[in-house]
């Protein structure tokens, strides 16, 4: 039975803020690395999981909470995959803004369109921002039409969906068990694929930091089963903290 399971990285130091991130290079928070390894704990002693294969995006954030999550499980020697199309959603001119600020400022419609929405992107990135991505070395091999300056959720899903069926989906195929670490909006993209969640649905779904969720996969990669490990209660605790950041 093909196992799957997804881990938004621990609290960032941005998390901790309540400042847009999307694509900016933000560490962990030290509550961030306390969560990361908890995860790791929760895979592999509390419910016995052994990971064959690992995949995160190129950010820091992603990147260290997978290390320290398999160091705490004991699978640091696991094959790990990065790529950009695992990011989190970039989200443009937002990027490094305060959420309540930007509710205060542009009213809390607007801030849940740009937020929250299925189809609506922020502004967009300015041309004379100091760090757009291709100035990244990590993006070096990226075409640049194919690197934004803003997404909606649509836009993630249209992005990661060929990484998973290039990449994801053939290690499940062969019956392995993958762990993906990722972001918020990537995994929520993903989760979208996966369960089948409605375009005018996807608002509701938040997904808490630090917490993994294992999908029991069927031949076809249909979802048979689907459950945050742990204590339900304090994923949905979690759940409800990323709900009310925008205050």
């Amino acid at each position: 039975m093909p196992r799957l399971v997804l881990l938004r990285h621990g609290e960032s130091a941005w998390n901790r803020e309540n400042l847009f991130t999307g694509w900016v290079d933000v560490d962990l928070s030290p509550a961030g690395e306390e969560e990361a390894r908890r995860a790791g704990v929760l895979v592999a002693e509390e419910e016995g999981l052994e990971p064959d294969v690992v995949f995160t995006s190129v950010l820091t954030r992603a990147v260290r909470s997978a290390n320290l999550a398999l160091a705490a499980a004991g699978r640091s020697y696991l094959p790990v995959y990065r790529h950009w199309r695992l990011n989190e959603r970039h989200y443009g001119a937002l990027q490094g803004l305060d959420k309540k600020k930007v509710s205060a400022e542009h009213g809390p419609e607007q801030l849940a369109l740009w937020r929250r929405s299925y189809d609506v992107p922020p502004p967009p990135v300015s041309l004379e921002d100091p760090n757009p991505p291709r100035h990244d070395p990590r993006y070096a091999g990226v075409p640049r039409n194919a690197l934004p300056a803003s997404e909606c959720l649509a836009d993630v899903v249209r992005r990661l969906l060929p990484y998973w069926e290039d990449a994801i989906a053939p290690q499940l195929m062969a019956g392995r068990t993958a762990f993906v670490v990722a972001h918020g909006n990537s995994l929520r993209a993903l989760v979208k694929h996966l369960e089948s969640i409605a375009d005018d649905e996807i608002a509701g779904l938040d997904i808490p930091t630090g917490i993994p969720r294992l999908y029991e996969l069927d031949a076809d990669l249909a979802v048979r089963s689907a459950r945050y490990l742990g204590d339900p209660e304090a994923a949905e605790a979690a759940a409800e903290a990323v709900r009310r950041q925008a205050g």
